[in-house]
């Protein structure tokens, strides 16, 4: 008759802690079983703990604070850590990367709103609630049926250094077979350096969301799109394109800074542009059409008669594209002006204009 043997991780005999040797929890476990012909581990609900502060803490903003507030907040610790202005100082650049992982949540709505019901850890990936995959599901075991059958030759009394190993080598990888948990293991996986790029870029380039070349200082090209919402001085991590930690490492992470080049023409207010434009004096006071240049090509717009200089009209979703999809204002404010040269019409108009004014 086939003995069905269920070891519950959560029990008080079997419980794993950092200090435990790994080999002899496994040993221990398996040993005097007697053989089956199917095992089945089952294991606790658990939450992964993010490695990561709070984001909120990291900023230093409330959790209610508005999203100018937590671009303020970032764009200031950018600003004082970052790694061009501090060289020397690996503090300094741990904060940075610190900030730009807080800001990379708070500062896409989305994300921000996954955090704050707790559905994505401080990393910005989701939360663990138990070993998925295993067998049932949620909260299922792990069938190892066929890994017993292949097995059956040699379980006899070296069961507990043989498939005993394998089956928690298995579960928990190879740091059982190492030793790696317990006593002089290694803990976790090596990872390579950040490394710092800066990328400039023309606002036409944004709102087209062009594909770009970039050359990191690890020596690789890589072609990157900026993403949407993207602000002058912001820094986007690139993951896996940092410095090498060796075949069994994991690489670090490249951090870019987008630099937004100053334009001839338009001005940054957030995803808004600013622009001056040009009206004709006849235009200014009877009214009509002009043409008002935008990222995308010039497009026309009507002003009405006796327009002033200084008045700002808007067009909207011609400014620069927001992270939800939709896109910023152009606020195009007039600047009338006259004629090349003497116009005797306008001149003697002006006399005439002058002499009605009462003294």
């Amino acid at each position: 008759m086939a003995t069905l043997c269920t070891f519950c991780l959560r029990g008080e005999g079997h419980r794993l802690t950092s200090r435990a040797n790994p080999q002899t929890f496994a040993a221990s476990t398996v040993a005097g079983m007697q053989q089956p012909s199917h095992i089945r581990v089952e294991f606790p609900h658990r939450t992964a703990k993010s490695s990561m502060r709070n984001p909120y803490d990291v900023l230093g903003v409330a959790k209610g604070a508005s999203e100018a507030d937590i671009k303020k907040a970032y764009r200031k610790l950018a600003k004082d850590f970052h790694p061009d202005r501090n060289k020397n100082d690996v503090k300094a650049k741990d904060r940075f990367s610190e900030a730009n992982s807080a800001y990379e949540i708070l500062g896409d709505a989305e994300k921000r709103k996954q955090f704050d019901r707790g559905e994505i850890d401080a990393d910005g990936k989701p939360r663990a609630t138990g070993f998925e995959g295993f067998g049932g599901g949620r909260g299922g075991g792990f069938d190892f049926e066929g890994m017993a059958r292949s097995r059956q030759g040699g379980m006899g009394g070296g069961m507990a250094g043989g498939m005993g190993e394998d089956i928690f080598s298995h579960i928990f990888g190879e740091a059982f077979r190492a030793g790696g948990a317990g006593p002089g293991g290694q803990r976790g996986t090596p990872k390579g350096d950040d490394v710092a790029a800066e990328l400039a870029v023309t606002l036409e380039q944004v709102a087209s969301e062009e594909k770009l070349r970039l050359y990191l200082p690890t020596g690789r090209e890589v072609d990157v799109v900026i993403p949407r919402g993207m602000v002058d001085g912001q820094t986007i991590r690139l993951r896996g394109l940092g410095q090498s930690a060796g075949p069994r490492g994991e690489p670090g992470d490249a951090l870019l800074t987008i630099r937004i080049r100053p334009h001839p023409r338009f001005t940054v207010d957030g995803s808004d542009l600013r622009t001056t434009v040009d009206v004709a004096l006849e235009d200014a006071v009877l009214g009509g059409t002009i043409r008002v240049p935008t990222l995308t090509g010039a497009v026309e717009m009507r002003i009405p008669s006796m327009t002033s200089s200084g008045r700002t009209f808007r067009l909207r979703g011609k400014g620069l594209p927001r992270k939800d999809g939709s896109a910023g204002d152009l606020f195009a404010t007039t600047a009338i002006v006259l004629p090349e040269g003497e116009d005797a019409a306008l001149m003697e108009f002006a006399r005439s204009r002058r002499g009605a004014k009462p003294a």
